[in-house]
């Protein structure tokens, strides 16, 4: 469609929504009103709703995600979105449903003049491909943690995380351009005092939202962290001796929430939890009762505000 296009269809599919949505019109008298076909119809309103124009909530005393995100919160004190997703789904299909729920979610998150980090994994991939378009400016998306290991620079992987959520929003992308872990500290802590990486470090202090997934090391849909060859043995030797449950960003953490004494976090190519944390909104999204001990970790942690999950780790997320 071209540019010229756009905003003629814009105005279509707001249109047909007033129609049907507030004057409950039906499709074909939509159709009659506007001078097209019943099925042009339907691919305005879904328009309407892809884009942002149409947010749809359902509300109801009966609804069971609704109770489960009321128990979350009175046990952890986060905002929970509960995603309704059947026992028999698959856990490819679980992450999909629910991360097409928090792109759309993230939608009301987002405004002009915010830094916008993200943390790159299979979770927050599986969001970038769902995201509804919304027009902001002066807002910048920056890359928390690094990619690189010995097998890959990372970039192509991380970069189409960060275009989709740079293109949805309009945003300014900055990459973080260092290595998932460094082999020494002392190499960190030298290049991060370097002004180019200084410069995306001071984003960090910055960032408004941040959106991350927890890693969980035994999940079925593998974290990318895991996956990705980013640990050698020596590697998940130490994080298991250390009770290490999971990870945000490639910050190890155990299932007290503590964090800072785990060595392979000195040598993470990310800024440490405390920087998440003072970050006024942290959306965390999860998928699959797999990683509830990484999440329960994560919640203990302080690191989440917004938690969109699926019903099966919310479940198993308020047991004892």
């Amino acid at each position: 469609m071209s540019d010229a296009a756009q905003p003629m269809r814009t105005q279509q599919a707001l249109r047909a929504a007033h129609l049907y949505y507030l004057q409950d019109l039906t499709m074909d008298a939509i159709a009659d009103e506007l001078g097209t076909s019943r099925s042009s119809v339907s691919r305005l309103l879904k328009y309407a709703r892809d884009t942002g124009l149409v947010d749809i909530q359902i509300r109801s005393p009966l609804d069971q995600a609704a109770a489960l995100s009321r128990n979350i919160r009175a046990r952890f004190g986060v905002h929970a979105h509960v995603v309704p997703v059947p026992d028999h789904t698959s856990d490819v299909d679980r992450l999909e449903r629910v991360a097409l729920s928090a792109a759309r979610i993230l939608t009301q998150y987002v405004e002009s003049n915010m830094v916008i980090g993200i943390s790159w994994g299979s979770t927050v991939s599986a969001v970038s491909r769902y995201l509804v378009p919304k027009t902001t400016h002066g807002s910048t998306v920056v890359q928390i943690n690094g990619a690189a290991n010995t097998r890959t620079t990372g970039i192509v992987y991380a970069s189409e995380i960060l275009r989709r959520f740079g293109e949805a929003y309009g945003a300014f992308v900055q990459q973080f351009p260092v290595p998932a872990f460094f082999d020494d500290p002392a190499t960190k802590e030298a290049l991060f005092r370097e002004r180019s990486i200084r410069r995306v470090l001071d984003l960090h202090e910055r960032m408004d939202l941040v959106v991350f997934g927890v890693g969980a090391p035994q999940a079925p849909v593998p974290s990318h962290v895991y996956s990705g060859g980013y640990l050698d043995p020596s590697d998940r030797d130490e994080l298991s001796e250390a009770g290490v449950v999971g990870d945000v960003s490639t910050v190890f953490y155990r299932a007290d929430g503590s964090w800072k004494d785990i060595g392979v976090n000195a040598r993470a190519g990310a800024p440490d939890l405390d920087t998440i944390k003072r970050a006024p909104r942290r959306v965390c999204v999860v998928a699959g009762r797999s990683k509830a001990a990484s999440l329960r970790g994560a919640l203990a942690a302080g690191l989440v505000t917004d938690l969109i999950l699926d019903e099966s780790v919310g479940q198993a997320i308020l047991q004892p």
